[in-house]
This record gives C-alpha cells, structure tokens and sequence, in this order.
C-alpha cells in the first residue's frame, strides 16, 4: 500500500510521528519472532521424541499380537480429555493435562495373568498418541503466529519503514525548495523595488 501524503509541514509531522511509532516497534517484533521461532524448533523436537516413543511401544505392542486377541478391548476406553490453555510466546496453545479413563472390572484370576499389563500398555499408548495431536497442534497455532510475525517485521523493515523515510526526504526537499524560492523571489521583489526607488530618486534630483 502507497503511504498517502502532502507536501506540508502537517503532512510531514504525522509521517515522523508513524515512522517512529514503526521504529519502536520493530525490534519488539524482531524479539518475537525470534521467541517463536525458538518455541516451534522446540515443539518440533517434542513430536520427533514422541513419534519414537510411538515407534518403540507400537513395537512393544506387535511383539505381543499373538496375546491381545484375547484382550476384551470394551474393558477400558479413554472417558476424558483434560487440558488447559497455555500463552508461549504471546500465543495461546492447548496443553494437555490429563488422560481419563474408564475401565471395566474384570476377573484377575480366570482372566490371562498379563491383563493388568496390557492395561497399562494400551494407556502408554493412547497417552502418547494424544499428546502428539496436542503438540501437533501447539506447532500449527506457533507456527502460524511466526510467519504472521515474520510478515509484519518484513513490512515494517523492508516496506513501511523504508517507504516513510523516502516520503520525509521528499517533504523536506520540496519545502526547503519552496523555501529557497521564496527567498529568491523576494530577493528579486527587494532589488526591484530598491532599483525603482534609486530610478525615482535620480529623477527627483535631475528636477
């Protein structure tokens, strides 16, 4: 967008005072960016950690396929996902609280002695498996906010800043031009009107 100005001295004032309002700003924003963008690598390495935790327990899990058909997957189901909201750098993300689930009673001694475990692995499992779409999602929010940052820092910077400084160099130079003509113009207006006063003091003395 064009900035849209006049070439006078209030024109010139509401420039300087929106250039140094970008120019205060601008290195806030340049912290931000840098924040989240520290925040989304982190983020980052937090779902890789979690896609080998995933890899490690599904690897688990298959060793023990030949066992799980006789798992009465009805016995436990996840009941309730508690979270919270959490600001990371100006940005508001869902955090992960708590995993809740219900689960069925069930005969420990006509039921496979590994039961109790395969409770517990299948918890692992979901924990982590939800975790990951929270953090997932916390990348998305972090991410979008960085390039939206990123954007701005760059409209600022290269754009806005840049382009007030050209117009103040052009309302300047236009005024001190004016100036200078009008100067020069009276200038002229004075030596004319003291040649005309010379001329009409001569002529009154030659009477």
């Amino acid at each position: 967008m064009a900035i849209q100005y006049q070439f006078n001295k209030t024109s010139l004032q509401t420039l300087e005072k929106d250039l140094k309002m970008r120019q205060r700003t601008l290195p806030t924003l340049q912290s931000k960016e840098t924040a989240l963008r520290l925040e989304v690598k982190k983020a980052k390495a937090e779902i890789q950690a979690l896609d080998e935790e995933v890899n490690r327990r599904i690897k688990d899990y298959d060793q023990m396929i030949a066992l799980w058909g006789e798992f009465d997957t009805s016995l436990i189901h996840v009941d309730d996902v508690r979270m919270s909201v959490k600001k990371i750098a100006g940005v508001r993300v869902p955090m992960l609280d708590e995993v809740v689930y219900t689960t069925k009673a069930f005969n420990i001694f006509s039921s496979p002695k590994w039961f109790v475990d395969g409770f517990e692995q299948l918890k692992a499992i979901a924990d982590v498996g939800i975790r990951q779409e929270f953090v997932r999602r916390k990348v998305d929010l972090l991410e979008y906010a960085r390039k939206k940052t990123t954007q701005k820092v760059n409209l600022f910077e290269k754009v806005q800043i840049p382009g007030y400084q050209d117009a103040i160099r052009k309302i300047k130079r236009f005024m001190e031009d004016e100036e200078n003509l009008s100067k020069s113009s009276q200038k002229i207006v004075k030596g004319k009107r003291e040649r005309q006063a010379a001329e009409a003091a001569r002529k009154e003395a030659l009477l």
